[in-house]
């Protein structure tokens, strides 16, 4: 990614901040200051900041035994960079870089930070971003659909191979196993989740593993995902262990065809809230509405749960370039559950799909 990129995307951060009469944005690490520096340093008690403010070159401050990593990362052409050494007052610091007035401040920051900032700057006013801004990283580059779309295969390609390995008999933990395995293998160099739901542990959404050892007959349901060049891959699958009676077959074409209905319903303008309503309608009109208990997606791509958000009360209209879940499901209590996800990438007329797993009823063994 050119440094370029980086600069361009601060001087979008900051035009935002403008538009919502802010004075600018302050940033400590995570995901919006890789997306604005390409420096991802951890969480820690020194403060690292970034300063983003009208009439002023953008400031990095950074503790000075981390000064070399800053240094090199790939988006700080165009920053100024300012150290501080242990012993020393960061906030003082800070204080000396910000200007009187509102600033956003990104809503990953620890609130011990925060809180010895507005001590900091009695003329300071700080309020989250994600209440003042538009979401800065919800429109995606050519190069972060690359990613996610290149993350998606992994997962894909994972999920190819675990359906050819035995799951009756076995616990979950071990099918959890072989899916962080194979996602490493097939290029993940972070896994995340493997959620293996089998029976009734399909029902709970966010199950995780247990030691249930699934048995003949059972749904299980499949949700995993991780880090592949930077960006995250999500995808959930429910497979069969032997052939799935009537209502387990029901409820599978149920959601399936909700799933296509969300996916559908992507174009640029409309609401992300109509999305979620599209494939609700599917599964009310089937009978299940009140087993349908989680929105209907999630945006992705640095981190695996951003906005926009596929849910009732989202009015975000959609863009060109927005990444997000389709995952309707059906959970019923004490017996099944069945989710079905891709990722989407909205695109000028429609939607593409950055998953190409097979989405026809699976049968293992």
């Amino acid at each position: 990614m050119t440094p370029g990129r980086f600069e361009q995307r601060r001087e979008r951060a900051l035009a935002a901040a403008r538009e919502a009469n802010l004075a600018g944005l302050v940033v400590t690490p995570g995901p919006d200051l890789a997306y604005l520096t390409g420096h991802t340093p951890p969480p820690l008690e020194r403060l690292t900041l970034l300063v983003l403010a009208g009439g002023r070159d953008p400031v990095l401050l950074v503790p000075e035994l981390e000064r070399p990593a800053a240094e090199s990362a790939p988006g700080v052409a165009g920053l100024e960079l300012a150290s501080w050494n242990d012993g020393e007052d960061p906030y003082a610091l800070a204080a000396r870089v910000l200007r009187a007035g509102r600033y956003a401040v990104n809503d990953q920051t620890w609130a011990s930070h925060l809180l010895a900032l507005e001590l900091a700057t009695a003329d300071c006013l700080f309020v989250a971003a994600g209440r003042a801004l538009p979401p800065l990283r919800a429109v995606k580059d050519d190069d972060e659909i690359q990613r996610l779309r290149s993350a998606g295969r992994g997962a894909d390609e994972a999920f190819g191979d675990v359906v050819r390995l035995p799951f009756a008999g076995r616990r979950e933990v071990d099918v959890a196993a072989d899916l962080d395995r194979l996602l490493r293998e097939r290029g993940h160099e972070r896994v995340e989740f493997t959620i293996v739901g089998s029976g009734p542990n399909g029902a709970s959404p966010h199950h995780g593993a247990s030691e249930r050892r699934i048995a003949p007959g059972d749904a299980v349901v499949l949700d995993f995902g991780g880090v592949a060049g930077g960006y995250c891959s999500d995808i959930t699958r429910t497979v069969f262990v032997g052939e799935p009676d009537e209502e387990q077959r029901r409820v599978y074409d149920v959601v399936r065809a909700a799933q296509q209905a969300a996916f559908e319903a992507v174009r640029p303008g409309v609401a992300a809230q109509d999305v979620d309503r599209a494939a609700r309608a599917v599964i009310v009109e089937a009978g299940y509405g009140d087993r349908f208990v989680h929105r209907t997606g999630h945006g992705i791509g640095l981190e695996v749960h951003e906005p926009p958000y596929i849910v009732e009360g989202d009015e975000t209209r959609l863009r060109a370039g927005m990444t997000f879940s389709d995952e309707p499901g059906i959970y019923l209590p004490g017996r099944f559950g069945v989710r079905i996800e891709d990722q989407v990438v909205v695109t000028g007329g429609g939607a593409e799909r950055l998953n190409e797993a097979s989405r026809e009823l699976t049968v293992v063994a």
